[in-house]
């Protein structure tokens, strides 16, 4: 989990000790060392952090290709870079790692070596000869890149208060804020950064100072499977059991197991000597450590249960908030700082990430969508009433699809119908079709705060976090499938990762498991109970001084709430980020 940092213009040569401060800003990314480098032209000056991980005595970065002065800074990690290696027929010497070779496959085909890359990755590239700064992003963003263009100049950093730091950004309050908890597309909170999107690729001339954007990359061109269930689970089976451990680091690394499905199929893949899991006492419903207990004992790993407390979330909230640069709507927020926290300990770097939900309709939501609110309710998720009540209307009457997204992932008020659009616009991509169309919807959603706070939270603590089940032929293969293979029953999304598993010889608790807990949190319910006092508080004191547009927000959490409301959970969250002192002073 690298940071990459820099800056690109006429005069970049001059501001190398500003790029230097940046790359010192965000030097917990990567503490196996922070050098900059500038570009033979002098046009750029590029920083990177360097956390060593599939070579530990490699260089640190940045890379220079001496032949044609191609600079290059890079986060992240490329998994088929032998073969990409052997395929592109570029030379790797002994120690030479995955950012060798992305260095000499941009000097040898430019930006379309991107399309041969299967990984996570943000980079930046100076190639002199064509006078123009890349900034390029992996296909879902995994790793996150931010910029801003200053003077004439462009700046980028791996986070947000790094470029606060490099010059002033007042706050802006996006509406999806207070919508769905998080910026959507490019936005940030703070006025002139934007989040480069994932698969985007930016070219800027450093000339002329001008810019272009595209997109190289797109899930939605992708054609429909059209063979029968059991090929297509005989191909799912293969990609898993040969992708999935591609992805496992040489060295010594743990995975949080939170004892459903998607951890499980990847300890039992990948063999991890270490797995965390995270338990709250007295909340049986979250609690999975049972089977995680199971799963652990049949691979031989260690064990590591994690009990939090209230105390806990009140003590580390400030550092979570601090390591997220602004606030993101994600439940198991508090459960992945304190697991990581628990993995720094012990000294292993490597943890597992993501699961498939988003391309397999693994959200009780997708359901809710497909099937309709009684037959969710009808099939055992009972828990679940408080979702499905969004959809229930006076005459019984069905939703538009779009609408009945938007009522799902909606935190708070959508006034302008921001939210409604970007859904809209979601499932026009995917030509109607509504199962394919409720992946786009998530990934213009739900997930970059799902994504974003694994990183966020794993860089704090100079950890790398990846993700096995994004591995490009997996997302790819599993989008393209029928709706009939992901999902048959209201109450079992991910039907054929379920059936892969049990092939594999997991336990039935397993693939049988009929609910997704994941690592929620009763977070929610301690703020309505032995925390509401402190919590009460921290809102008021933050209300005080809060910018008019965030206040609303911030009052929505003094009102009592239900069991699942997040209302005081997402105003808790700004009344941190706005105590933070780094935010005072970019504000």
């Amino acid at each position: 989990m690298c940071g990459i940092a820099g800056l690109a213009g006429a005069d970049a040569v001059r501001h190398q000790t500003t790029v230097a401060a940046m790359g010192l800003a965000q030097h917990h990314r990567g503490p196996d060392g922070t050098r900059h480098l500038i570009s033979a032209d002098g046009r750029a000056v590029l920083s990177m952090n360097t956390l060593l991980i599939v070579d530990t005595a490699a260089q640190p970065g940045p890379y220079l290709d001496p032949t044609g002065g191609i600079v290059l800074t890079f986060n992240g990690e490329i998994y088929n870079y032998r073969q990409a290696a052997a395929a592109w027929g570029i030379p790797l010497e002994p120690g030479e790692t995955d950012a060798h070779l992305v260095l000499r496959a941009w000097a040898k085909l430019g930006p379309g070596c991107l399309a041969g890359l299967d990984g996570m990755f943000a980079l930046a590239v100076h190639d002199p000869s064509e006078g123009r700064l890349f900034l390029a992003r992996d296909r879902l963003g995994e790793k996150p890149l931010y910029w801003r263009l200053d003077g004439g100049r462009l700046a980028f950093a791996s986070e947000v208060t790094t470029l606060t730091g490099y010059g002033t950004a007042p706050l802006v309050v996006r509406p999806e804020m207070l919508s769905i908890e998080t910026p959507t597309g490019t936005d940030t909170p703070f006025q002139g950064i934007q989040l480069l999107p994932p698969a985007g690729l930016l070219a800027f001339d450093v000339a002329t100072g001008s810019l272009a954007q595209r997109t190289w990359w797109q899930l939605e061109s992708l054609e429909p499977w059209q063979g029968d269930y059991s090929t297509a689970l005989a191909r799912f089976s293969t990609l898993l059991a040969d992708r999935i451990p591609m992805r496992a680091p040489g060295a010594d690394f743990a995975l949080l197991l939170s004892g459903g499905l998607d951890s499980s199929v990847l300890a039992y893949l990948m063999r991890p000597q270490v797995c965390v899991t995270v338990r709250y006492p007295g909340q049986d419903r979250l609690d999975e450590s049972a089977t995680a207990a199971v799963v652990a004992r049949d691979i031989g790993a260690e064990l590591v249960v994690i009990e939090p407390t209230a105390a806990d979330f009140a003590r580390t909230l400030p550092e979570i908030m601090h390591a997220l640069d602004y606030p993101m709507g994600n439940a198991s927020t508090f459960s992945e700082h304190m697991a990581y926290r628990a993995v720094a300990e012990r000294g292993v770097r490597v943890v597992g990430g993501l699961g498939p939900d988003e391309f397999l309709m693994g959200y009780v939501r997708h359901a809710l969508v497909l099937f309709g609110p009684e037959a969710v309710l009808g099939a055992g998720l009972e828990a679940y009433r408080p979702l499905a009540s969004k959809l229930m209307t006076r005459d019984g009457g069905q939703l538009e699809p779009a609408e009945a997204i938007v009522r799902l992932v909606l935190r708070g008020q959508d006034p302008d119908g921001q939210l409604r659009e970007v859904v809209a616009d979601a499932l026009r991509r995917a030509d109607g079709d509504l199962a394919r169309g409720l992946t786009p919807a998530d990934l213009a959603t739900a997930w970059r705060p799902l994504v974003m706070t694994s990183d966020k939270l794993a860089s704090a603590f100079a950890l790398e976090r990846r993700s096995p089940f994004l591995a490009r032929d997996l997302v790819e293969f599993s989008y393209r499938l029928p709706v009939e293979h992901k999902i048959a029953d209201p109450a079992a999304g991910k039907r054929i990762l379920r059936d892969a598993a049990k092939a594999l010889g997991l336990p039935p608790e397993v693939w049988g498991s009929r609910d997704k807990l994941g690592f929620a949190s009763p977070v929610p319910s301690w703020l309505s109970g032995p925390l509401e006092p402190w919590a009460t508080a921290q809102i008021s004191s933050a209300l005080d001084q809060a910018p008019l547009s965030l206040r609303p927000l911030l009052a929505g959490g003094l009102r009592p709430g239900g069991q699942f409301d997040r209302t005081r959970m997402q105003a808790l969250m700004a009344a941190a980020w706005l105590s933070d002192h780094s935010l005072a002073a970019a504000a």
